[in-house]
């Protein structure tokens, strides 16, 4: 059976990394898809589980440096695989500052030694003693053995499966470099005599190897922090939910862990106290705080029968609801899976990063062998053996460590994981990187109208006195016949009544009149409430031009009426969101055509256009008319996002280059569309378009920088200016930028968490 999970991965410090994991992996039988991102340090495997396991497949790349957290919990309950790959994140950052704060003083010792060194012999200060420098020149080689061998083991480790296996990574970028200048510098060292009618035995290069090693260590120091921080979505969301819940078992209230609770179970919910999973409620009311769901910051009164949803906060009362929902059902753990795996896919862009990637380690250790051959061949001529010597070991060096893909590597999935996390705290959910890519692109939005713009559902908007009766006596007439009615105008009236706090009264002799209304007898009077076919069938008179331009507004009347006058009548209608027209002003502002598609009438759709500031409407559409509208806007050349909440919606939207779904509407429409806005506020639309703007603008500057890094880098560190300018770029100052162009890159990408939208 195929399966698709994700697993956090262990040991990746490059986009090399991702490459040979997954190169190997799809090698591996069962596997049918693998997808690695070094920026959230995960994979996205898609295998058979009659031909492999989860551990298995951690088995097969354990020999290069790698494996799988493989115990995530299959309900995601508690989403253990996000909190895991957290976890290790911490540990390797605890690992990484010890080394740190070991190296730096290390560092800085030899950075002094080599600056006096460097000074002296410009005559600027005077050279250190004898004594003191056959001091230091035992003391280095110590220093830098313990460098190399203790804080740099990941690196020679790198070395050791490039020649083992055939993989390379950074670390074998750095292994290969600080091991060469250490075996070097211990060669001219241990046979100082021998060698010294061949080589300039007084430069040695034990500074490079341990500062080479200390700037790298602090720069994954810092990028690890950073990374970690890029992740802060996910674990807002993850502190989101409770971890425990008082459950009723055999008549006694039992406090039990989580991913214990299962369908049917009645759990009690106190004052103050998170709502474990979601269910109904079935004893008891309360008002519940659902801001991270709706937005709302007013708390919703819940009472029998009513929803609640998990990670949502109980604020008055208590009460009991049956567990509907468990594990990774719950509406928050669909959030937090959706983005998670958004966070963990990669963007389209990163495609030109990933082929450069996948083979540029193998060409530069071509590269900086090359260079070191040419100093060899060509500087031997013109500067003797000893001084082409030293000048290709520092080019051979500088190449490997300053030729490092991390920036390009994290270019991407950082600005991607920062864009997403950022979407989640604005309410607006990305399912994967390419449709956040592609939305930059957008340049018409289409609309539906019910549950869009409109609220999806009839409301009582206005109510029009014909006689002496007040608009609270109409509407308690209104609201008492209707009671007993499932008809959802009947609801929006009885609803508004109720908020109004209006009384209704006792009816006697209630009928229904199919197709024409209802009546019935209050305090010995007969009222009728229904149609103009009603009121006709009444005689009673009433103005049909006025209820004509009402209809055509789409607005549904319903008349209230005795034996012989018509008393009021009231206009129920889908009404119109709040902010829906400052909503398609804000797309517009952005140069993007609104354009609605609706299967409601002309002159409704019309009406509603108008109200929100939309002329370009299709009305009468069945749902592969839709779709169909969307293919002509398509051909025509637009790149189209489609918003929606419907079953009927749903073939537009995944037909469309983006689907944006209401969080509000079907299940269906959910699972059709790339982009979801959370409480089904259509303003976040222009939110998403701007935040994939920005989110594909810093993308762009990483990937900018990290090519015109490597760029300029590679010829510097390799010599190619030397017979020129004198230019040769110490391997000290390669480790430093090598290491700073990570950071940039994550500090760049996290400029867009404190951007408004």
């Amino acid at each position: 059976m195929q399966t698709t999970q994700n697993f956090p991965v262990k040991g990746m410090h490059c986009a090399s990394c991702a490459n040979i994991i997954t190169r190997t992996l799809k090698k591996h039988e069962g596997v049918t898809a693998v997808d690695v991102n070094y920026g959230t340090e995960t994979a996205r495997i898609t295998f058979d589980t009659e031909k492999t396991t989860p551990h298995q497949l951690s088995k097969v790349v354990e020999p290069l440096g790698y494996s799988f957290a493989t115990s995530t919990n299959e309900d995601h309950s508690l989403h253990t695989g996000a909190q895991q790959s957290r976890n290790d994140k911490l540990k390797e950052i605890t690992t990484l500052r010890t080394s740190v704060f070991t190296m730096i003083p290390l560092a800085i010792f030899s950075a002094l030694l080599m600056t006096w060194d460097i000074a002296a012999q410009l005559n600027t200060i005077p050279k250190l003693p004898p004594v003191w420098m056959e001091f230091f020149h035992h003391l280095l080689p110590l220093f830098a053995t313990y460098t190399l061998f203790v804080v740099g083991t990941p690196y020679l480790m790198g070395v050791y499966r490039f020649f083992r296996y055939g993989k390379a990574n950074m670390d074998t970028l750095i292994g290969i470099g600080t091991l060469a200048a250490f075996i070097y510098s211990f060669a001219v060292t241990a046979f100082e005599d021998t060698l010294r009618p061949f080589l300039n035995v007084e430069n040695n290069y034990y500074d490079v190897t341990i500062i080479v090693i200390a700037f790298i260590t602090l720069g994954k120091y810092l990028e690890t922090k950073a990374k970690l921080r890029t992740g802060d979505a996910i674990e807002k969301l993850l502190n989101l939910q409770a971890k425990s819940a008082f459950v009723l078992r055999d008549g006694k209230e039992h406090t039990v862990p989580i991913e214990t609770v299962v369908h049917g179970d009645l759990v009690v919910v106190k004052p103050g106290s998170k709502i474990p999973v979601d269910g109904v409620i079935t004893e008891g009311s309360s008002f519940v705080d659902e801001s991270m769901v709706t937005g709302e910051p007013i708390p919703e009164e819940k009472q029998q029968g009513d929803a609640v949803i998990a990670g949502t906060i109980n604020t008055t009362g208590s009460f009991v609801f049956r567990a509907t929902k468990v594990g990774a059902e719950t509406m928050l753990a669909s959030i937090i899976t959706m983005v998670q795996n958004a966070q963990g896919s990669k963007a389209p862009i990163q495609a030109l990063a990933d082929k450069i990637s996948s083979v540029f380690v193998p060409v530069v250790i071509v590269i900086a062998c090359l260079s070191f051959a040419l100093w060899l061949a060509v500087g031997t001529s013109y500067l003797g053996f000893s001084q082409a010597l030293s000048g290709g070991l520092v080019s051979f060096v500088g190449i490997l460590v300053i030729a490092c893909p991390c920036a390009l590597g994290l270019a991407t999935p950082t600005a991607v994981i920062v864009g997403v996390g950022k979407g989640a705290a604005e309410g607006i959910l990305v399912k994967d990187a390419a449709s956040l890519e592609k939305l930059h692109h957008v340049t018409t939005v289409v609309v539906d109208k019910t549950g869009t713009l409109t609220k999806g559902k009839p409301e009582l908007i206005s109510i029009q006195s014909f006689s002496d009766a007040t608009e609270e006596e109409i509407l308690s007439i209104l609201a008492s016949l209707e009671g007993t009615s499932e008809h959802p105008i009947a609801h929006a009236i009885t609803a508004y009544a109720v908020e109004q706090k209006w009384a209704t009264h006792t009816v006697e002799k209630f009928e229904a009149l199919k197709g024409k209304g209802v009546t019935g007898t209050i305090k010995g009077i007969s009222f009728w409430a229904g149609n103009s076919t009603l009121m006709n069938d009444l005689k009673i008179k009433f103005d049909q031009s006025y209820i004509d331009t009402a209809t055509r507004q789409g607005k549904t009347p319903v008349m209230l009426a005795t034996a012989t006058a018509l008393l009021g009548v009231v206009f129920v209608a889908d009404a119109i969101k709040p902010e829906a027209k400052d909503a398609v002003q804000a797309l517009q502002n952005l140069g993007i055509t609104v354009v609605m598609l609706t299967g409601d009438t002309e002159n409704t759709a019309r009406f509603v256009g108008a109200q929100v500031g939309i002329a370009d409407i299709v009305a009468g559409v069945l749902p592969e008319m839709k779709m169909d509208k969307i293919k002509a806007l398509q051909k025509a050349g637009e790149i189209v996002a489609m918003a929606g909440d419907g079953i009927n919606d749903a073939p537009a939207l995944a037909q469309a280059d983006v689907g944006i779904a209401m969080a509000t509407g079907t299940d269906v429409a959910l699972e059709s569309a790339g982009i979801v806005l959370l409480h089904g506020d259509i303003s976040k639309i222009s939110k998403a378009i701007r935040l994939s703007r920005l989110t594909m603008r810093g993308i762009k500057q990483n990937l900018f920088w990290a090519f015109v890094y490597n760029g300029i880098g590679i010829p510097v560190a390799s010599g190619l200016f030397f017979p020129i300018f004198g230019w040769l770029l110490s391997p000290v100052f390669a480790g430093a930028a090598m290491a700073l162009s990570s950071v940039s890159v994550l500090l760049n990408s996290l400029r867009l968490k404190s951007t408004k939208l």
